[in-house]
């Protein structure tokens, strides 16, 4: 088969781009063949490019050589045609197709490569492994799904650049090779040939420039940008991904909000074309996992959990006391129309509470107007009728009772309440609800470590009113801290900052990090808080997450041009991959097998 060049030819227009006002033209389409179908007498090939799909017609009464040279054509071969813009026969119109009433007569063709069985078609409902599907992500990306993604995602990219634009901020770049701050995730080191035995850090975020560039006086900075985490993946998290982010000086947390949900506001107009209500609904981190179980509640259903401790007072049934005594929770969810369960499927339930920690679930069916189950004799008929009423459960219904401490109650809650949510298909996927998480505590204890943790980032500013409690009572700190939740995923999270070098000092004794180890970490930032830092605050979104919410995707695989596998593998380039010993040497690196690593496996 002879390969042509292109020569003179030029494309004119793009294999979406036909309709019926180009009738009578003379045009010349590029691109990859999508399927050929041979009627005896007729060739028909649609043309594909990113921008739609055409269809061709080879008659041999137009021109015998292009005709016997189109029986040549095979899936994904690239071609070039010059042709005549025709109306289609009013029996063969494609409404589905952008361009399905005209068609374009071929006159001349130039196949201008082949292509090798692809493994897979370039079709929207592909039923093929994932794990394929990556290693020729370059035949992957042709499929209309992936590049609607693609595309969609470049689009998001531009609404935010305008909107931050009109709003008066201004982009700048950070440092990718930066110092390694160990205080999150792990980070991914690179060596530094001029400087052996030294590292380079790839950022988690840019958290300690953009808080540099305010004390430099740029008060309303943005940037979408690359971030870097070694940290075990899972559907939403990839090793590097990027980021919407915000930092803004001389501000509260009103005017972050305000900016957020404006540009929250533009891209939902643009994309989905909904109008979202303003101002968005807040909760305190306390109530959102009091009635929703998770600090990223999902509010497109209700069966919010209800606590019933106060309803039950001293009982006869030990369960309840014993929890009260200790200081614990008895609270539930109520399972429309869940009364017709099963025993076995009630067990499966209770197995899966167990896996997050309770000790068991309480069932409890409504039956004419009273409670039934093994926790209900021991309630009396007022507070039955107390508990009915405060889940407002219906006959039929069944309410599910965990009792226990309050973390391990409201956590294996919210599990069960998603469960059911989308087991009982009550989400409804047609809205998207926005919700403003606020009041995080500053600091979580880690038994692991022995020491306080910043819930957050070590940055955060603790409510100006709880700064008394720095020394006496850590652990009832708040944090100027707040998330931006998006139908039960958290697609931005932020603070107000520390801005001041005592207070930040004092937060690191909290963390347990001496002066001298803050002073080798972070001692740029505290010398550039010692020189008029303004108070400033900020913000940063998740932009894979966000987009893969807007395409009503599952996986943020499917929103990213070249994705990772869960184990951070890189299947159709193969990276990470070994380097040759003349580059280690060059950097002063030896490779050595540990003990752990598997057979034939060397790690450094």
């Amino acid at each position: 088969m002879k390969l042509e060049k292109l020569g003179d030819w030029r494309r004119t227009h793009t294999c979406g781009e036909l309709r019926k006002g180009h009738v009578g033209k003379m045009v010349t389409l590029m691109g990859w063949v999508d399927r050929r179908r041979d009627h005896g007498g007729l060739i028909f090939v649609d043309i594909r490019d990113r921008y739609g799909r055409s269809q061709i017609v080879f008659n041999p009464k137009t021109n015998q050589s292009v005709y016997e040279k189109a029986k040549e054509l095979r899936p994904e071969f690239v071609i070039a045609v010059r042709g005549i813009v025709s109306e289609r026969p009013p029996e063969s119109l494609n409404p589905k197709l952008a361009t399905g009433e005209v068609e374009l007569r071929a006159g001349a063709l130039k196949i201008l490569n082949v292509s090798k069985t692809p493994p897979f078609q370039m079709i929207a409902d592909l039923d093929v492994s994932e794990e394929l599907r990556l290693k020729y992500r370059y035949l992957d990306l042709r499929r209309p799904k992936v590049q609607k993604n693609i595309l969609l995602r470049h689009k998001v990219a531009q609404i935010v650049r305008r909107y931050f634009d009109e709003q008066d901020f201004i982009e700048i770049e950070t440092p990718y090779l930066m110092k390694s701050t160990p205080e999150g995730a792990r980070d991914f080191l690179v060596p530094s040939r001029l400087h052996k035995g030294k590292f380079f850090a790839l950022p988690q975020s840019p958290q300690t420039y953009k808080q540099i560039l305010m004390v430099a006086g740029y008060d309303r900075y943005f940037q979408i940008v690359r971030c870097f985490r070694d940290e075990d993946l899972r559907a939403d998290r990839q090793p590097e991904f990027t980021q919407i982010d915000v930092e803004m000086s001389f501000v509260q947390e009103e005017a972050i909000f305000l900016i957020i949900e404006g540009l929250m506001e533009a891209v939902f107009k643009a994309i989905l074309g909904e109008s979202l209500p303003r101002p968005f609904l807040r909760l305190s981190y306390g109530d959102a996992l009091r009635r929703f179980g998770v600090d990223k509640p999902d509010l497109r259903f209700g069966m919010e959990i209800q606590t019933v401790t106060h309803l039950l007072g001293e009982t006869e049934f030990e369960v309840f006391n014993s929890v009260r005594a200790a200081g614990g929770n008895i609270a539930g969810i109520a399972v429309p129309d869940g009364g017709k369960y099963s025993r076995s499927q009630l067990t499966e339930f209770n197995k899966y509470a167990l896996s997050f920690g309770a000790k068991g679930t309480l069932p409890l069916k409504v039956e004419r107007g009273a409670l039934k189950g093994q926790a209900a004799k021991f309630l009396r008929p007022e507070i039955q009728s107390q508990i009915i009423e405060l889940f407002q459960a219906k006959e039929g219904d069944l309410i599910l009772l965990i009792a226990g401490l309050d973390d391990v109650v409201y956590r294996s809650l919210g599990a069960l309440r998603l469960y059911f949510g989308e087991k009982l298909n009550l989400i409804d996927t047609s809205v998207h609800k926005l919700v403003w998480v606020v009041d995080f505590p500053l600091l979580e204890f880690d038994p692991d470590q022995g020491r306080y943790v910043a819930m957050h980032h070590p940055f955060t500013s603790p409510k100006e009113e709880d700064f008394e409690l720095m020394e006496a009572e850590p652990s009832k700190i708040r944090a100027r801290a707040y998330d931006l939740v998006l139908d039960g995923n958290e697609i931005a999270g932020g603070s107000i900052r520390i801005h001041r070098k005592d207070i930040q000092m004092k937060m690191f004794r909290l963390l347990g990090i001496s002066p001298e180890e803050a002073e080798k970490k972070f001692g740029f930032l505290l010398h550039a808080f010692e020189y008029g830092a303004p108070p400033h605050g900020g913000i940063a979104f998740g932009f894979d997450r966000l987009v893969m919410i807007l395409a009503g995707e599952k996986s943020i695989r499917e929103v990213i041009p070249f994705p990772k596998t869960t184990s951070a593998i890189s299947l159709m380039d193969g990276a990470p991959a070994e380097v040759d010993q003349e580059q280690l040497k060059e950097l002063g690196i030896r490779v050595v097998e540990t003990e752990d690593s598997p057979p034939g496996e060397r790690k450094k």
